[in-house]
């Protein structure tokens, strides 16, 4: 059984229970569920997750201090650490604190504040450009049990996904910094004879390509360890993953860089077609710079299109 549903389980055997049994005027008024930074959070979890940070817990959403004060809120925290320390055999870690940790009781402001900056998921175009794409994807991953007053559920669809404009802007960044990174850098850099550098600027290239898969996917782009993982669950750019994996993996004697080039062109003829479907851009080559301007011209706000192009790049 994956974490989440461990996580669930865990709450309608013990948690929902304490709830009714102590708090019944709490009840009415509270989220529970599991989101943030756990790989269980974004059901990637296996058999290697549960070395460390993996037990069965939940998260109990608190609103403002005016509904729920803080000694209702001690309370709270005190009858979550002793529900019981063990679960389908995971066991708990019981140093919890209250507002800061993972799992226990958080202020529902607390918790969006900490993943994008504002408590109630009111973004900028700026702070949307700015915020780290794995923080938005932390605060609306996992799964909202229940929220008696709407309250989380409200602000996660807010952070569903970006704006269509910002998308867009940063989806122009990506490609800029793409074609910079490959077609411009890496042959300046095999030039010199600097095979390290050049094979950083080939990094800097699948990185970007990520972010532009996870772009044209409409997914927020998860934390870079879960990145190539969830290119699985994408159809249309799992076949790419084997040519990024190539880039990363092999070297830059001139064999390999003649096989990276070949590479790359595929990847970019790939991201190239489904960009055209996208109808983001009618140009039909391989240069991702000319689709970023694109892009780029797509945007309807001006204030948002006028953004140096390299601005939603991250």
């Amino acid at each position: 059984m994956k974490g989440l549903e461990i996580s669930e389980q865990y709450y309608l055997t013990y948690g929902a229970p304490m709830l009714h049994e102590l708090f019944p005027e709490l009840e009415g008024i509270l989220a529970v569920g599991l989101a943030g930074s756990g790989s269980e959070c974004m059901g990637y979890d296996d058999e290697f997750s549960r070395d460390h940070d993996f037990e069965p817990s939940f998260i109990l959403f608190l609103p403002p201090e005016e509904v729920v004060d803080r000694q209702a809120a001690f309370k709270l925290e005190r009858a979550y650490s002793k529900l019981p320390d063990e679960f389908m055999g995971l066991k708990r870690n019981k140093d919890v604190s209250f507002d800061n940790g993972r799992h226990g009781v958080i202020r529902t402001a607390d918790f969006f504040r900490s993943k994008v900056g504002d408590p109630e998921g009111e973004l900028t175009p700026e702070q949307w450009l700015s915020t780290p794409e794995h923080y938005l994807a932390e605060a609306t991953n996992g799964k909202i049990f229940r929220d008696d007053l709407g309250l989380v559920t409200d602000i996660r669809k807010k952070l569903a996904y970006f704006p269509e404009d910002i998308r867009l802007k940063k989806l122009a960044g990506a490609l800029m910094v793409a074609e910079q990174a490959s077609n411009y850098n890496y042959e300046r850099l095999l030039s010199r004879g600097d095979t390290a550098a050049a094979q950083l600027a080939i990094c800097e290239y699948v990185k970007e390509v990520l972010s532009v898969i996870f772009l044209l996917e409409r997914k927020y782009k998860p934390f870079y360890k879960w990145q190539f993982r969830a290119l699985n669950d994408m159809p249309a750019f799992a076949p790419l993953k084997e040519d990024l994996e190539g880039l990363l993996t092999t070297g830059n004697t001139h064999g390999e860089a003649i096989e990276k080039r070949s590479r790359i062109r595929s990847v970019n003829g790939t991201l190239g077609e489904i960009i055209r479907e996208q109808g983001l851009s009618d140009y039909d080559g391989l240069h991702l710079d000319s689709f970023a301007y694109c892009v780029n011209g797509k945007i309807k706000d001006p204030g948002v299109r006028n953004l140096h192009i390299m601005s939603g790049a991250q």
